[in-house]
């Protein structure tokens, strides 16, 4: 089976190309999404600790 890979990549132009920017594809695409959703935990973070300071700044004028 191997050797069947092999012989096909040697005799097409430009398979180890084709591969090599497929691996590069992939591997942007899984640091592109680990990298969202790092972002999207700390920017949901954010707007917790900011929602929760806007509401008790509001209960609290509205309860003076």
């Amino acid at each position: 089976m191997f050797s069947f890979l092999k012989k096909r990549l040697v005799n097409e132009e430009g398979a180890m190309d084709k591969i090599i920017v497929t691996l590069l594809l992939v591997v942007v695409g899984v640091a592109a999404v680990v990298g969202l959703s790092t972002w999207m935990g700390t920017q949901s973070d954010t707007i917790k600790t900011s929602a929760e300071s806007e509401i008790t700044s509001v209960t609290g004028e509205a309860a003076q």
